[in-house]
């Protein structure tokens, strides 16, 4: 290490003086602190400088692509199904295996109403069922034997016309004791309400002891499965959306969540109050929201405007409080890339990109990232060159 009171600089001529006429062992000893001093201070000379390496940035290019507007609209999740059921016939109610929240599939036991009534008609039916087939038998057995034996022991044909005639009777009477079999069990089938599809059960609105009637409302059961978006959209758009207009579904419980949907109906009845139409969508490609009927949602529908521009990523603008709006371009130096700031005029935004209507051209590449605080002319060092 030089001690910091070492002296720098050229050596004074009247040291070079002195020298000239001082002993051999004084000019040597003076002439090493010379030497000393001298390379003393060419180690302490500032070195030149090294160019210091420019702030890293991101870019991305400019590019001319159709520009499409974004129609924010808000709406409900609906269900495809939704029933509020009730007996085809009366009774006590006898039980639920249900309450309000509980998920059932397609067919399960939901109610219960009283069926011992019934139960004994069902017996009833049973007996009288197998009366009619053991009386038809019989009947048929009797002709079999009269037209084999009647030639034989002398048995007119009248009678064997009569025992034909029976059996035709007593077929008649099977089926209508199969039919009232049949009937009976349909009427004990009855007491119990099932479901006519899977969903959730929203609400109970009777009780175990209660008598009910046929059309009496006991349970409102709503489908979970294959939810809809139903949106209001203003009139005024309605020339403009079809059936493959693009649109993003997010529900207001999970904001942050985003789908892509596809429109399945285009309800072309304005509501004459709010002058709006509905518009149907369901989520695209086996996609799902954690959402529930009756709960609102948010959708953008992708418009397009029919029209070619120049368009940007959104972080590329700079937005200044007097409403100025730049961005920094990227330009070729000398010494490396630099970049310079360029005011433009924007349009639409969309798709996280923002349209330029006038200031740099399609292929300029533009600062998306480490932009906030460059100077004109600043050298950079591009991410990923």
């Amino acid at each position: 290490m030089i001690p910091s009171s070492a002296p720098r600089g050229p050596v004074p001529k009247t040291i070079a003086v002195i020298l000239a006429g001082a002993p051999l062992r004084v000019v040597t000893t003076a002439v090493s602190r010379v030497i000393t001093l001298v390379i003393t201070s060419a180690a302490l000379a500032p070195s030149p400088a090294v160019a210091a390496e420019g702030p890293p940035v991101a870019v991305s290019e400019a590019n001319r692509q159709p520009v499409v507007r974004i129609l924010p609209v808000s709406g409900t999740v609906t269900s495809p199904r939704s029933a509020l059921l009730s007996p085809s016939v009366g009774g006590l109610i006898d039980g639920f295996t249900v309450d309000a929240g509980s998920v059932v599939a397609a067919g399960d036991v939901l109610v219960t109403l009283d069926d011992e009534l019934e139960g004994l008609a069902l017996e009833r039916a049973r007996a009288a069922l197998a009366e009619a087939e053991a009386a038809l038998a019989d009947a048929r057995r009797r002709l079999a034997e009269a037209e084999r034996l009647g030639s034989e022991r002398g048995i007119p044909e009248s009678e064997i016309e009569s025992r034909r005639a029976e059996v035709a009777a007593d077929e008649a009477a099977l089926q209508a004791a199969s039919a009232e079999f049949r009937q009976q069990q349909a009427v004990v089938r009855r007491h119990e309400i099932r479901a006519p599809f899977a969903g959730a059960v929203a609400r109970r609105a009777a009780e175990v002891g209660e008598w009910v009637s046929p059309g009496d409302g006991l349970l409102e059961l709503v489908a979970t499965e294959g939810l809809r978006y139903d949106f209001r959209v203003p009139q005024n758009y309605y020339p403009d959306i079809s059936a493959d207009t693009a649109i993003d579904i997010s529900p207001d419980a999970a904001p942050e969540e985003t789908i892509p949907g596809d429109i399945v109906a285009i309800v072309p009845v304005n509501d004459p109050a709010a002058r709006t139409f509905l518009l149907r969508a369901v989520a695209a490609g086996g996609h799902s929201l954690p959402v529930t009927p009756g709960m609102s949602a948010r959708g953008a529908l992708h418009l397009d405007t029919g029209r070619e521009a120049v368009v940007v990523p959104r972080d590329a603008l700079i937005r200044y409080p007097d409403g100025r709006i730049t961005v920094w371009t990227l330009e070729t130096g000398t010494n490396g890339p630099t970049v310079a700031e360029r005011r433009v005029q924007t349009g639409l935004e969309f798709d996280g990109l923002v349209e330029i209507v006038s200031g740099i051209e399609a292929g300029t590449r533009v600062v998306t990232r480490g932009n906030e605080a460059l100077q004109n002319g600043q050298s950079v060092t591009v991410r990923g060159d």
